[in-house]
């Protein structure tokens, strides 16, 4: 009888002794949580709460663990962290002295917090993580291949750091990569081709140092390339325009330079385009097969624009924002534009949003936009040649017209 009451005593010592959780994700957990400024975990924070005297998931939810993991999986009667979300409580710290051996971490997010330093190469032990969300941090240094094999990888975002040098190459072995975010660094070089990445369709490269050519191959199954705010030089390539299901392209503020291509007016998908600040001499005429076209709202403002103001812009059917100001654009107001905002007809979208000041457009103002009322949509005709467009019109608020001489060293005018 005394010796079995020994071994009950003995296996109920052992059964206390067994953490719930295993032991290499404590070891993590606790990895964390020295790293981090203890001058940065105020109370009522997550990292504030973690109390390594109680098992990490055997208590997740109480005093001692109230947030910051989740543990939804038991693999050989051990819980394992799946999911990692700090708390966006402003930590500093570095994340170099965690070895970050989570094996079935799904989601890592510590995004919105102040930790610095370089991104650790051990962060490629997250082989099953999903995840990556490190936005809006001090974070410095290049960008570790080592990255380039989480090959379980959906979303990454870096956005908001302070992240140098290129991206890497390796990026390709992202082979389940839907959504890439790294705007608001100090990237630079040439931007990578990422053509293998097959399940692709978001990408934010902008507010970086990006110079060079736009990539020559795109994943087809790329829906919406920002990359606004870099030094990209050239044209449009083709292999953009042909993707099949972009909807949004913003490629503003760099040194793009040639023509507008045409086929960006009549693409079958594409719904907002966005090319101001840029160097473009002119744009290319469609032809009749823009009717076809799903373009939405239209931005080819501050460039070098010359000629005549696109007379197609006003007939496209859903087009209904369009922002053509400050180019080199002469000539009269074609009266499809004065059409379209006013007497759409049927199945068209009218213009809701027309912005073609400061050019050197000149003649009269179209009789149909004089019917407008104040407040029923955005029209700015100011700093232009037209004949009788005072500041007291709503159309021409933001900016007297031109002077006579200004004009008249442009090009002819009509009185």
């Amino acid at each position: 009888m005394g010796c079995a009451v020994f071994f009950i005593v003995l296996y109920a010592l052992f059964l206390h002794a067994h953490s719930t959780t295993h032991w290499q994700d404590i070891e993590v957990l606790k990895q964390l949580k020295n790293s981090v400024d203890p001058n940065s975990m105020s109370p009522g924070s997550c990292l504030n709460s973690w109390d390594f005297s109680v098992d990490p998931c055997d208590n997740l939810g109480g005093e001692k663990f109230t947030c910051g993991f989740r543990c939804d999986l038991v693999v050989s009667s051990v819980s394992r962290v799946t999911e990692l979300a700090l708390d966006q409580w402003n930590y500093s710290g570095s994340l170099t002295s965690v070895s970050w051996n989570l094996p079935y971490l799904q989601n890592l997010d510590i995004s919105n917090n102040a930790f610095s330093g370089s991104l650790p190469d051990s962060l490629s032990n997250l082989t099953r993580v999903q995840r990556v969300g490190l936005s809006g941090n001090s974070l410095s240094g290049s960008i570790p291949t080592s990255l380039g094999s989480l090959s379980n990888l959906e979303e990454l975002y870096l956005d908001n750091n302070f992240l140098e040098g290129e991206i890497p190459q390796s990026f390709n072995g992202l082979k389940n990569l839907k959504r890439l975010e790294f705007q608001g660094n100090q990237i630079t070089g040439e931007f990578p081709e990422l053509n293998q990445l097959i399940n692709l369709n978001f990408i934010d490269a902008s507010d970086n140092a990006i110079s060079g050519e736009l990539p020559a191959s795109y994943p087809a199954s790329l829906m919406e390339l920002a990359m606004r705010n870099n030094s990209i030089e050239g044209n449009i390539p083709a292999s953009l325009i042909g993707l099949n299901l972009i909807q949004v392209i913003d490629l503003s503020h760099n040194k793009l330079s040639g023509s507008v291509p045409a086929s960006l007016f009549t693409h079958p998908s594409l719904e907002q385009l966005t090319l101001s600040y840029n160097q473009f001499g002119s744009v290319q005429e469609p032809g009749i097969s823009f009717q076809n076209s799903q373009l939405i709202a239209a931005d080819l403002s501050n460039n070098e624009i010359r000629g005549l103001l696109p007379g197609f812009l006003g007939l496209m059917p859903t087009l209904s924002s369009l922002s053509l100001e400050n180019n080199k654009l002469s000539g009269m107001i074609p009266t499809q534009y004065a059409l379209k905002m006013v007497f759409p007809g049927e199945g068209v979208s009218p213009f809701e949003r027309l912005l073609l000041g400061g050019n050197y457009l000149f003649g009269p103002i179209p009789g149909p936009l004089l019917d407008l009322k104040a407040g029923s949509v955005r029209v700015r005709l100011g700093d232009n040649c037209l004949y009788r467009c005072p500041l007291r019109l709503f159309l021409c608020e933001g900016g007297e017209q031109k002077s006579l001489s200004e004009c008249q060293a442009f090009g002819p005018i009509i009185p």
